[in-house]
């Protein structure tokens, strides 16, 4: 099933490369984050609500709560960054650019998570880098 909604996480994640490209053409790049963040705020808080999940809000542990802040943060910066390069950029370019986040998040999850790194992923790993590289390239 994972793979189904990764599959779903990339296609809505080329959705919001395109619209995000069009709305941020007139108005300042950080704006453009803040509204996007809000839509995101509503509707995550909308599917918690509706599946009624609040109550286990006051059973999260403060290890979850300090990795999950530190996520929000790292994809707060990530996205004002990334509607930064839109705004100048390409999406073409800009998004396949993004992408390499796929090869650093294979780099420290070897490291850090201390994850298997199969020759496979290695080689994909290797043709992302290459495909990034090559977009650099005007």
């Amino acid at each position: 099933m994972w793979k189904y909604y990764a599959l779903l996480s990339a296609f809505f994640a080329a959705l919001t490369a395109i619209f995000a490209k069009v709305g941020v053409r007139d108005i300042n790049s950080d704006l453009a984050t803040a509204i996007r963040t809000t839509v995101i705020l509503f509707i995550t808080w909308g599917i918690v609500l509706f599946g009624s999940h609040v109550d286990e809000v006051r059973d999260i542990p403060r290890h979850s709560w300090l990795f999950l802040v530190l996520s929000g943060a790292a994809t707060g910066l990530s996205w004002l960054f990334y509607f930064k390069a839109l705004q100048t950029g390409d999406v073409s370019r800009v998004a396949p650019i993004d992408k390499l986040s796929v090869v650093i998040t294979i780099c420290l999850s070897f490291l850090f998570l201390k994850e298997p790194v199969s020759p496979k992923v290695i080689l994909g790993a290797v043709l992302i880098t290459c495909g990034s590289i090559i977009m650099l390239l005007k």
